[in-house]
């Protein structure tokens, strides 16, 4: 995972801020318990979040304790308790971690250096989870394929990344997925390839790397690319999230579903905002559009 699933934090409830820390720190625990005490340090918050989604689906419920940590050895600290979905999903985590700094590596980024790091939590997530691993591996070889070929066509460019998040969410869930749940988590990984494509397309540029954004705008910067093709990306997301919007409501949940509503509804489109315009073009392009409506 990348990290850029983030909630809109001034929107949040206490209890939700809580609970989302909680299952971060828990994560940890889980990845540990998974796949060894290194696979740790690629725990981001994207889990943090699948994790809270997840539990909320399987109808499992989150277990929080207070627990010292390695990091926080003087005060103890909320956390989820490790439990067999937790601990999947931190495989899980290991296994894009580990495939995340191969395919740095492979384009000549330093960070690939650090792919031995998660050498052997991904082997233990082999070992353990063998379907989840093949999905990873085939979807991400998929991926590769596209890129070095340079498609140009985003929807197909996302398509690998989109699959493999919805037939892994089919293998966590097992008889509580339907297709609301798989389009779903095939929105959030179409999501999060154009989220990073967005992220890295001044630095994919510089570098002579691929980045579907370049190959299908052929601006040289991001700020151009916006400028010129603003309706179209915009166009893009806006689908995107609206069948994120259609699917969510069809979903069935077993518990408050307030932290995940909070980060697919307002998160990923304030993240996307600052993506696309950065922070002091988001501010602009809102203040245009609160103009529009009065």
């Amino acid at each position: 995972m990348f990290g850029y699933i983030q909630p809109e934090r001034p929107h949040m409830f206490v209890k939700d801020e809580m609970l989302y820390k909680a299952l971060y720190c828990g994560m940890c625990k889980s990845i540990k318990q998974g796949s060894g005490q290194m696979a740790r340090t690629a725990l981001t918050y994207d889990m943090a979040f699948v994790s809270a989604l997840v539990h909320n689906l399987k109808n499992v419920d989150v277990v929080v304790k207070k627990r010292r940590c390695a990091l926080h050895p003087l005060k103890r600290r909320y956390m989820a308790l490790p439990d067999d979905t937790s601990v999947l999903l931190g495989c899980i985590n290991t296994a894009l971690a580990y495939y995340k700094l191969l395919d740095d590596k492979s384009d000549g980024d330093k960070k690939g250096l650090f792919a031995f790091l998660y050498k052997s939590g991904y082997k233990k997530t082999v070992k353990k989870h063998p379907v989840a691993a093949r999905i990873i591996s085939d979807q991400l070889a998929a991926q590769s394929a596209l890129e070095n070929e340079g498609c140009a066509v985003i929807d197909a460019a996302c398509e690998p990344t989109a699959r493999m998040m919805e037939k892994l969410s089919e293998y966590i869930l097992g008889d509580k997925s339907d297709s609301h749940t798989c389009g779903l988590f095939y929105d959030i990984g179409k999501w999060i390839y154009l989220a990073d494509a967005l992220d890295d397309y001044d630095k994919d540029v510089k570098k002579g790397r691929y980045n579907v954004l370049y190959n299908a705008f052929k601006s040289r910067t991001k700020a151009q690319a916006v400028e010129q093709n603003e309706e179209e990306i915009n166009f893009i997301f806006n689908a995107l999230f609206a069948d994120m919007r259609m699917h969510l409501a069809n979903v069935k949940f077993h518990f408050n579903h307030d932290l995940t509503d909070n980060i697919i509804l307002l998160g990923i489109p304030a993240k996307t905002r600052s993506l696309v315009y950065g922070r002091c073009g988001q501010g602009k392009k809102e203040e245009q559009y609160e103009q529009t409506q009065s």
